[in-house]
């Protein structure tokens, strides 16, 4: 140690190749280090989010790498096709590597390009429902709905979501094309009631919370048309008849705003039942079980 240090002091070792490139390949990893350090701490400064942090740190982490071990190979290997081997090699090394962020980055161009989805709209990727609320080069988030809470009201989590998923998920969106959804409320009445005037009454109900979007349903369905081959012959509310084991079971479908589903199934239920209570000949079914005795 204490030769080198003679020979370094010296200059003795700009006349010795393996001198000089050793001094080369110390000044790449320091220069490699302090770059990596200083993007820590913009990317520290810069984003809060731990998911963010850990991601950028695994990204610097494999680009720090793969750029010492090129800038490395450069130094020390001086036959062209050498260089041109191992190369090849270690490209295919880094792709295989690096594959969840190239592929997360073709997500990110896939989604600015083609907009299957932008900020604000409602989604659904795999088993993953909500708002979209921001989207970057490595992933995109949304903020949940569903899961654990009925009808589509949002859960209060923040999920981030790869952009690679969009490859390899079914992709639905709420809110692109058509922007409305069909949506069905059910009512099982007795045997017994009048389930014509049942059925009549759930009609008018639906008829009155859906009686003010059909004229904007049709120009969302010519918009959507330019798009999608999206038909739709009758928007208006129907009711549907099923004979089930405790009664007779009507089913209301209409349409309404993706984000006003449970507001709109609310309103529905209540009229329904205020409606129903006023009839005579109308009750609600539920599991019921009949003993039949012979007593002769």
């Amino acid at each position: 140690m204490t030769a080198f240090i003679e020979r370094f002091l010296s200059g003795a070792w700009r006349d010795d190749p393996a001198g000089v490139k050793i001094l080369y390949s110390l000044a790449v990893i320091a220069a490699l280090t302090v770059t990596r350090f200083a993007f820590h701490r913009f990317v520290w400064k810069k984003y809060d989010e731990a998911h963010t942090r850990y991601r950028a740190g695994k990204i610097s982490a494999n680009v720090v790498a793969a750029a010492g071990v090129v800038a490395l190979s450069l130094i020390w290997i001086h036959d062209f096709r050498q260089i041109l081997t191992y190369l090849g090699l270690l490209s295919a090394g880094i792709a295989i590597a690096l594959k969840e962020v190239i592929s997360d980055v073709a997500g990110w161009l896939f989604i600015v390009a083609r907009r299957p989805f932008v900020t604000g709209d409602r989604i659904q990727i795999g088993e993953t429902s909500g708002d979209v609320v921001d989207i970057r080069m490595f992933q995109f988030t949304v903020l949940e709905i569903g899961n654990w809470v009925r009808s589509d009201q949002s859960t209060g989590r923040v999920i981030h979501v790869p952009n690679g998923a969009v490859f390899t998920q079914a992709l639905a969106n709420y809110t692109r094309g058509f922007e409305f959804i069909w949506n069905e409320v059910s009512v099982t009445v007795t045997f017994e009631s009048d389930w014509k005037r049942a059925k009549a009454l759930m009609r008018t109900i639906a008829e009155t919370f859906s009686e003010r979007q059909d004229e904007a349903a049709q120009e969302r369905i010519r918009e959507a048309n330019k798009r999608y081959y999206i038909v739709y012959s009758n928007l208006k509310p129907i009711v549907y008849t099923r004979i089930e084991e405790s009664g007779v079971t009507l089913t209301a479908r209409y349409l309404c705003l993706p984000r006003k589903r449970r507001d709109s199934e609310n309103a529905i239920h209540e009229a329904i039942l205020t409606a129903f209570s006023a009839e005579g000949g109308i009750a609600f079914a539920y599991p019921t079980k009949r003993i039949v005795s012979d007593q002769s």
